[in-house]
């Protein structure tokens, strides 16, 4: 009769093996949060008290393409004067939406700006994202009956609770005044976004408006509650429009993320430069891949990153590409004493883009975001003039630096790096 083979693993093996891989992924969970929780801790501190430092900027020039003209800005002071003086201005309807909307004094300022607008008659309708403005007062987000608002909920799954399509933030900036005139780039509202950040955005007339609006409407009729008596807001179709200005939009609850897609395509296109400025880089591997091969091919890709941005999380992430990047010829500037909220790129003197999309994982397949693409040389000119005034301010990253970091960055990266599909 012949013996059975011994069982090489028996049950209680197996189930003693599986306890400890559960523990062992706890435990670098907990690392990790705790790490994230400490450094965030620390970063607050060293923060307490102190002041970003000036930094030079662009003073707001207009390109004309076609029939429209661009305007960009990169002092928050110059871009919310335009944007209040649109407003004051306006006769028929205004259009506002913004992701952080601060109760301080220049948010009180856009809010008198939109009531008055309501009270001469002006239809005026508001968006806002609820989870961003959480810690601004009630009584701020108190707003008046002939004012037509919008809160996007804190949580818009309801019992879907598994449909990933319903969690993505609203962080879009969007203010369009009488079909006539758009706004739209990186900047929030508030005092410190006025003076102290260096952000960009662009105010835009003629046929490129009308997508700025329809990006609007659309937004507002699939986010709009019926039961609390707001009306869906229909703009007409209109046939003409400007080619060399396209307006890009995420639109999670509808699967579409053409962000991503006109950034790769741009980059794969690229002969000369890449000049890319953008407040969080936390990109996914395809995306690191065609700036290296640029690089590799002869480009000169350029990324301008805040030497130290609003979320050091964020910060400890992006830096676990440099090494790579680094030395596949890829040139890190860091930008100096202030923090760089822009997310721009432009390319051969050609192409840009200018927008709230950050690259990564939350913008670029995730949010809710708009950014407008330029295909215009005079434009792509004026782009590269903002990124070299940046630069001035800016020290950059080289290889030996970066190699020569201590261990315990080093340590801090990789134990952070399983994060970076989440952010």
């Amino acid at each position: 009769m012949r013996t059975p083979p011994r069982r090489l693993w028996s049950a209680s093996s197996r189930e003693s093996l599986t306890t400890l891989v559960k523990r062992a992924l706890l435990s670098v969970l907990g690392l990790q949060v705790l790490l994230a929780v400490a450094l965030t801790l620390v970063d607050s501190y060293r923060r307490r008290g102190k002041r970003p430092r000036p930094f030079p900027t662009t003073p707001p020039a207009e390109v004309r393409i076609g029939d429209s003209t661009v305007t960009t800005y990169t002092f928050g002071r110059d871009l919310y004067d335009a944007m209040l003086g649109a407003i004051d201005k306006a006769q028929h309807q205004v259009l506002f939406e913004t992701y952080i909307w601060k109760g301080d004094a220049t948010g009180e300022r856009f809010k008198r700006a939109l009531s008055e607008a309501a009270g001469r008659g002006v239809e005026v309708y508001i968006v806002y994202d609820g989870f961003a403005n959480t810690v601004v007062s009630p009584l701020f987000k108190r707003f008046g009956p002939r004012l037509k608002v919008l809160e996007y909920p804190f949580y818009n799954a309801g019992w879907r609770f598994f449909d990933l399509r319903r969690y993505g933030r609203d962080h879009r900036k969007i203010l369009v005044v009488d079909d006539e005139v758009g706004f739209v780039g990186g900047y929030n509202i508030g005092d410190a976004y006025a003076t102290e950040w260096r952000d960009t955005h662009v105010r835009i007339t003629g046929p490129a408006v009308f997508d700025l609006e329809r990006a609007f409407a659309d937004f507002w009729n699939l986010n709009r509650r019926p039961r609390h008596g707001i009306r869906p807001l229909l703009l007409r179709t209109i046939a003409d429009w400007e080619p060399r200005i396209r307006v890009h939009r995420n639109v999670p609850r509808l699967w579409m993320f053409p962000i991503r897609s006109m950034y790769l395509e741009a980059i794969a296109r690229a002969a000369h430069h890449i000049w890319i400025t953008h407040a969080y880089f936390i990109p996914d591997p395809d995306f690191v891949d065609a700036l290296e091969a640029a690089a590799r091919r002869g480009v000169d890709v350029r990324l301008l990153l805040p030497a130290t941005s609003n979320h050091v999380v964020a910060d400890w992430l992006s830096r676990g590409y440099y090494g790579e990047m680094l030395a596949a010829g890829v040139r890190i500037f860091r930008f100096q004493g202030a923090m760089v909220h822009a997310k721009t790129s432009t390319i051969d003197g050609r192409w840009s883009t200018i927008g709230t999309a950050n690259l990564d994982r939350l913008s670029m397949t995730g949010n809710y975001e708009i950014n407008v693409e330029l295909i215009d040389p005079a434009q792509a000119e004026q782009m590269e003039r903002i990124f070299e005034t940046d630069l001035s301010n800016c020290v950059e990253l080289t290889a030996g630096e970066w190699s020569a970091r201590g261990v315990h960055r080093k340590f801090t990266e990789l134990v952070l790096a399983p994060l970076r599909p989440l952010l």
